[in-house]
């Protein structure tokens, strides 16, 4: 696996995981009963993002450590992907 492999699966994995952590905890003005005027009922009060985005960076971190480990032990390869045979040997 190359740097920029690397890199691009931290941040698929990273950006996976916020997007599940950002609907946990979430209060809404229609949750707090003071919903502003212009605004939906739906819209956050209290987020808490930064909270989620640093617990998110722990949590993708140990995920990407895991299946780094897994691709680069070979447990799994593109030829265990393969289950039509279509692709050309890998050398």
């Amino acid at each position: 696996m190359s740097i920029v492999s690397a890199m691009v699966l931290y941040a698929v994995v990273w950006f996976m995981t916020f997007f599940i952590a950002i609907p946990i905890r979430l209060k809404t003005q229609g949750d707090m009963g003071d919903v502003v005027e212009g605004t939906h009922a739906g819209a956050p009060e209290h987020h808490y993002l930064k909270k989620k985005a640093w617990i998110t960076t722990g949590v993708a971190t140990v995920l990407w450590a895991v299946i780094c480990g897994i691709i680069l032990s070979g447990w799994i390869s593109v030829d265990s992907l393969d289950w039509t045979k279509s692709l050309p040997p890998v050398n």
